[in-house]
């Protein structure tokens, strides 16, 4: 899909706190600020080729690059860690197939293959510390919590079975070693999307079917709740929780962004058919408080903004909204759809 600019989105991905995104297009990567909406770098073609994935650290200065696209200047199996203060590439990973993702801690990084993760020591003196075996993942599922300081840290990915997740503690620190990964078996269905909170201790999953969410409790690897989105089947294309954990939102190709409550349950909506018992689980399902839509069958990233009563949802046709939900599910448009305008000259 093209943005107003007329360039061609690829991917967007949030940073770990979610104050800003990257965009990458046919005509390079752009690297925005989510409150207040405003572009803070960009690399062209000329610098970096067309790219494919692009993962922040944070805000710091590192970001993690692979190619892809209509003019990739890199190869789609390695990873290159750009340093935006000293303008040049500084590390890189090379690996035998294709890298469907990257994820980034301050001292982990993960590259991600169809069936195989791979978890290095970073930035310095960087390390592969240990691999993971996955079932097929095209979409490249794997998630890490962000908080540095939690008790707990996880990376979640495909399990081996079908419908099943690992969670793998990634605390470990000798070369080689790592604790056996947990199971949850989480949907009959091949799993489709994952969210982990920033403290590790919540996961929540949804199938391809895309009409439930379910969300874990990561030590117990209990379900705590079960969240529809609708009834009809639906491509999930986001989920995430709110820096408090109290709320979760996800995106699908029905154009609507949903906004659950985890802590407050009574607050999301219930059927009104809750009498009819033959009904089963379909009426005991929780219901989204509050939502809000986007463009249909256009592929979008939705996350909590610094007011955990407010959603954003950034979509691949290039249009940014921002909404405010209130308990009650009220949902107000808080900004008017606005287009990632392109920035025809160098200074940003």
């Amino acid at each position: 899909m093209t943005s107003r600019g007329g360039e061609k989105v690829l991917s967007l991905k949030f940073n770990q706190d979610h104050s800003c995104f990257t965009c990458c297009t046919d005509a390079g990567v752009r690297i925005y600020n989510v409150e207040p909406l405003t572009e803070k770098a960009h690399y062209d073609t000329s610098e970096m080729g067309t790219i494919l994935h692009c993962e922040m650290l944070h805000r710091t200065n590192l970001i993690a690059v692979v190619g892809g696209g209509p003019r990739p200047k890199f190869a789609d199996n390695t990873i290159l860690i750009y340093d935006d203060v000293l303008k040049k590439f500084v590390l890189d990973y090379t690996f035998t197939q294709p890298v469907v993702a990257v994820r980034l801690k301050r001292d982990r990084l993960i590259a991600v293959l169809r069936r195989q993760i791979h978890v290095f020591s970073f930035p310095n003196n960087s390390k592969k510390l240990f691999t993971l075996e996955t079932r097929d993942n095209p979409k490249g599922l794997c998630q890490i919590n962000s908080l540095i300081s939690s008790e707990k840290q996880l990376l979640i990915c495909l399990g081996h079975k079908l419908g099943s997740i690992q969670l793998v503690d990634l605390s470990v620190t000798e070369l080689g070693i790592s604790s056996a990964p947990q199971t949850i078996s989480a949907h009959q269905g091949e799993v489709a999307c994952l969210a982990l909170n920033s403290q590790g201790t919540l996961v929540a999953t949804a199938s391809d079917k895309g009409t439930l969410i379910r969300v874990w409790d990561t030590m117990k690897r209990t379900l705590l709740v079960e969240l529809r989105r609708g009834s009809d089947p639906a491509t999930l294309y986001c989920i995430n929780f709110s820096p408090d954990s109290e709320f979760l939102c996800c995106s699908s190709d029905k154009g609507t962004i949903h906004i659950f409550a985890l802590k407050e349950t009574h607050l999301n909506r219930r059927s009104s058919l809750k009498k009819m018992s033959f009904l089963g689980n379909y009426i005991e399902s929780q219901w989204a408080l509050a939502n809000f839509t986007v463009p249909p069958e256009c592929a979008c990233i939705c996350a909590f903004g610094s007011n955990k009563s407010s959603v954003v949802a950034i979509c691949m046709d290039g249009t940014f909204h921002k909404y405010v939900f209130t308990p009650t599910g009220n949902c107000n448009r808080e900004s008017f759809d606005v287009y990632l305008d392109v920035c025809e000259d160098d200074d940003f």
